[in-house]
Formats: structure tokens, sequence, C-alpha cells
């Protein structure tokens, strides 16, 4: 009677051996098949962003075609926005201890803002146009800056304001940054409207365009922080 139990036993473990190995078969299939999905869709969203990003450098190609607005344009937002990509570094500089809000919204300026100076330099100097110093934003004096061409950059910071601002800390800095930020978006918001109507480029349009509706929507997002 022992003997026939054994056998039934091992009859039983031979009759479930197969089923449990085509099970981990099974399962270690859909697990690589859901790992090469997951890992196929990240590279192409990845391949998409590049070739969106791409694209959108394509479509602001410079113009052969041009006017006064359009190199005022280009050489009045230059030192416009590396002033705003130095406000940028200095609310992500730990030393002020910004807010997380604050460094997130510094960092997306620097890196949208960056790409698009590179932009505009590369559009002077196709148009064989001077190209404003790297330094240029460092000795703006805002609305005191003198000559037509200082006046148009509406919204820049003194250079008393970037002081005060690179010594501020904590809440402190955090509201003096964002009153500053709203008051840079807001001359460059007008600066871009200004492009829209006194330029002839149509890659100065466009650019103008997406400062315009990217700026007024960070204009948005910082006035909410202050109310918060």
């Amino acid at each position: 009677m022992i003997l026939g139990d054994l056998m039934k036993i091992r009859s039983t473990m031979f009759a479930v051996l197969p089923l449990s190995l085509a099970l981990a078969l099974s399962l270690g299939a859909c697990s690589s098949s859901a790992d090469v999905t997951a890992d196929t869709a990240a590279d192409t969203a990845a391949e998409a962003a590049s070739d969106t990003t791409a694209a959108a450098t394509d479509t602001i190609a410079a113009d052969a075609e041009f006017n006064k607005g359009d190199v005022t344009f280009a050489q009045d937002m230059i030192p416009h926005h590396q002033q705003a990509v130095e406000m940028a570094k200095i609310a992500l500089d730990p030393a002020r201890n910004a807010s997380a809000a604050v460094k997130d919204l510094a960092t997306r300026i620097q890196g949208a803002q960056g790409p698009e100076i590179e932009l505009m330099t590369g559009w002077l100097s196709t148009w064989g146009q001077p190209i404003p110093a790297a330094d240029s934003a460092d000795s703006m004096e805002g609305h005191n800056m003198e000559g037509a061409k200082s006046a148009g950059m509406e919204g820049m910071m003194t250079a008393a304001e970037m002081t005060q601002l690179e010594a501020a800390n904590g809440p402190a800095f955090d509201k003096l940054w964002l009153d500053m930020m709203i008051r840079h978006h807001k001359g460059a918001v007008n600066m871009s409207k200004t492009a829209q109507t006194a330029g002839k480029s149509a890659a100065v349009k466009e650019l103008a365009a997406k400062i315009v509706t990217a700026q007024v929507a960070e204009i948005a997002e910082m006035q909410k922080l202050l109310a918060a």
C-alpha cells in the first residue's frame, strides 16, 4: 500500500512540473514583453520630443527679408533675455534658499530663454547686424537707460535691484524675485507685441508670438504664487 501511494505522488509531481514550467515561461515572456514595450515607448517619446524641437527650430530660421523693427527686436530682446537668465541663476543659487516653486520656474525660464538668445544671435549674424555684447545686460539701468535702443527694453532691472536680489534670502527672496520677474516678463510681452506689428520677418513674428504666449502664462503662475 505504501508503494502504491509513492507511485501516485510521483505521478502527480511529473504532472505538475510541466504546468509550473509553462507558467513560469509564460510569466517571464509577459514581463519581458512589458519591459520592451515600456522601453520602446520611452525611446519613441524621446525621439518625438527631439523631432519636435528640431522642427520648431527649423520653422524660425532667419528670413532673407527683414526690417529695422526685426533688428531692434532681436538686439533688445537678447540682453533682456540675458538678464532673465541671470535672475534665474540667482534663484537657483542654494544660498538664496528659494522655494521649490520658484526654483522650478527659474529652471524653465533658463531652459527656454537660453536657446532663444542663441536663435536671435544667429538671426543678427545672418542679417549682418551688430550683436549685443554678452555682458550688455549687466550694465543696463532699466527705464533710466539712455538711447532709443535702450529705452525699448521694458521691464529691465537696474544694477541696484540686481544687487538687492542677490542679497535676499528665503521667503523674502521669493517675493522679491517674483515681483521683479513679473515686471520683467510684462516688458518682454510688450516688446514682442510691438515686434508683431513693426517687424517684417515671419521668423521674428513667430518667436514674438511664442514669447507672448509663454510669458503671459508664467505671469499668471507667478501671481498665483504671490497670492498663496
